[in-house]
């Protein structure tokens, strides 16, 4: 397979539209429900897959990811691949084209000139932006005309879409964000809350962690979309308050990422007034370990491993006894059913990028148990084990959920069978996942030794996504807390790699280079314990057509053609 491949056959496919729509808002009112409650409406300001779904019904990329992992034009006249010219030859550049006409919803025209300001936003020095590892290698983002910019890379690219491409990486007004470069941005609340964008729907009111009101935007471009007029996002409560909410009493229309017990799902689908609608993709329950010393009262910046390296668990031996304590069949059994299955991998899917690793599949209680003696922690007579006089004693936090809560009791009992004690703690989905600077209990400050949750990425390549465990891309003070390598790995080999991935074009490298990056983080070092493959399930209401679940990009991808059914 040549060098190229990557780039030619990319499907430029246009969205069809699932339902004949008489008029923009002729379907009246449609419920949203997310259980975990949006905290801003700017993706870049949050890695909470919560705030980047909600904030994508008003913000929009130049091209998303379909159900299947398709690339398809949004804002774009087309995605640019080597065949049509919008990628040079020699990979070092791509070519975006804004379609002729579009307008903010504030009426005014959308530009080269915001394309160019958002890529500035994003790689600002003093800034910190949750998706900047969508920026890796860029070297240059001009503008050609008012429709059209070129993005320059470093060295050759061959998979170049990371800016403005997936709902990860949306674009935003220059006009109104302007003035919120670098420090400023988290200070800009009425335009992070409320911003002008150019999807179907605008915000007529936010409510941080609970609720968002919005209407249909008058100048969304296509003038028979929406069908719904008015939208109400939700937020709070419980992924089972959510179900019923749809499935039972019909109150919501849609309910995303049910993450309950799969008898709970199915005695709730058994109401009839909806159906759950699941599909796997690249979404991974794990554990992820801090390398550092967590302790909130060490001055802010110098959080480590070379300064402050964690007491613990930066002993390897200790991370793989953990992971080995663990049942991975079991906690699928008990929290997912079929909708997941155990894994040691951080990226499952697709197959091409999937580690053949499956040492962690069978628990070991015996063998972390003599993994722990080795490393020198003894038993004591209340069954914890001590070195040097120091406890083998762990904070274990994650969101606000049963299943959740389930994983953290089982986990616990394995983890006191090999002599490890462990403080549960559990933290409201909406200030855990919210990206609040301010906020000491988010899961990017990491103020705990081991910490679970999920999320994925957006596409089917998981360049970007492997490329945020690079040194440099740990939250900090002046990355106002954002940054996806809250571990705070840092290992130049890992580096290297990642430059070599961004550089490699024939997809079975590719796919190799990616599985040993994979390997690297899990089997190799245990920065990150993986635990389940989970399929996403949401639900819709029986009332509510047009919906088409995808988990390659943001659930509300095609919100705009969701529609009534009479």
């Amino acid at each position: 397979m040549k060098t190229k491949a990557l780039l030619t056959g990319v499907a430029a496919l246009s969205l069809v539209a699932t339902g004949a729509l008489a008029e923009r808002g002729s379907d009246g009112h449609v419920n949203i429900i997310y259980w975990q409650a949006a905290s801003i409406m700017n993706p870049f300001l949050s890695g909470g897959t919560k705030d980047i779904e909600a904030a994508s019904m008003v913000l929009e990329p130049m091209g998303r990811y379909d159900q299947d992992g398709n690339l398809v034009p949004y804002l774009a006249q087309e995605i640019p691949t080597i065949e049509n010219g919008g990628v040079s030859a020699d990979l070092t550049s791509i070519t975006w084209k804004l379609k002729e006409g579009l307008l903010w919803s504030d009426g005014t025209p959308v530009t080269s000139a915001d394309l160019v300001f958002t890529a500035e936003y994003c790689m600002h020095p003093e800034g910190g932006c949750a998706q900047l590892s969508k920026y890796d290698g860029v070297s240059m983002v001009e503008a050609l005309d008012d429709l059209t910019v070129k993005i320059t890379f470093e060295a050759p690219k061959p998979n170049p879409y990371g800016p403005f491409m997936g709902g990860q990486s949306p674009i935003l007004q220059k006009a109104q964000f302007q003035d919120c470069l670098g420090a400023r941005a988290p200070e800009c609340t009425d335009a992070n809350f409320m911003p002008i964008g150019t999807g179907p729907f605008r915000v007529v009111e936010f409510r941080p962690n609970d609720v968002i009101s919005l209407e249909a935007n008058p100048n969304f471009r296509d003038p028979a979309k929406p069908a719904f007029a008015t939208v109400t996002f939700k937020g709070g409560g419980d992924a089972a308050a959510a179900g019923r909410a749809v499935l039972e009493t019909g109150e919501f229309d849609y309910a995303w990422n049910l993450q309950l017990a799969p008898e709970v799902i199915q005695g709730m689908v058994a109401a009839g007034k909806g159906e759950a609608l699941s599909a796997f993709g690249t979404l991974v329950e794990r554990i992820e370990v801090n390398l550092t010393d967590p302790s909130p009262d060490l001055p802010e910046g110098e959080r480590s491993t070379v300064k402050h390296p964690h007491p613990i668990l930066s002993d390897l031996r200790v991370r793989k006894a953990l992971s080995m304590a663990i049942d991975r069949n079991l906690l699928v059994e008990i929290g997912y059913g079929q909708a997941g299955n155990p894994t040691c991998n951080l990226v499952p899917n697709p197959p091409l990028y999937a580690s053949p690793n499956t040492e962690c599949l069978t628990q070991d209680i015996e063998g972390a148990k003599a993994l722990l003696e080795e490393a020198g922690w003894v038993a004591g007579p209340d069954g914890v084990r001590t070195r040097d006089g120091m406890r083998l004693s762990l904070l274990f936090q994650t969101s606000t959920n049963a299943v959740r809560q389930d994983f953290q009791a089982l986990i616990k009992q394995w983890w006191t069978e090999i002599g490890v004690e462990t403080e549960l703690k559990n933290v409201d989905a909406s200030v855990f996942f919210g990206g609040d600077p301010g906020s000491p209990d988010t899961f990017q400050k990491f103020y705990a030794d081991v910490e679970m949750y999920a999320n994925n990425f957006d596409g089917i390549d998981p360049q970007a996504y492997l490329a945020a465990y690079q040194c440099g891309n740990e939250p900090k003070p002046e990355s106002q807390w954002q940054g996806e390598n809250i571990n705070r790995f840092c290992d130049p080999e890992y580096d290297a790699l990642v430059d070599e991935l961004a550089r490699t074009g024939e997809l079975e490298r590719r796919g190799e280079i990616a599985i040993r990056l994979n390997e690297m983080l899990t089997k190799d070092t245990y920065t990150i314990i993986p635990l389940v493959d989970r399929g996403r399930v949401s639900a819709r209401s029986n009332t509510l057509g047009g919906v088409i679940l995808n988990t390659w990009d943001s659930e509300l991808w095609n919100i705009a053609d969701w529609y009534r059914i009479q």
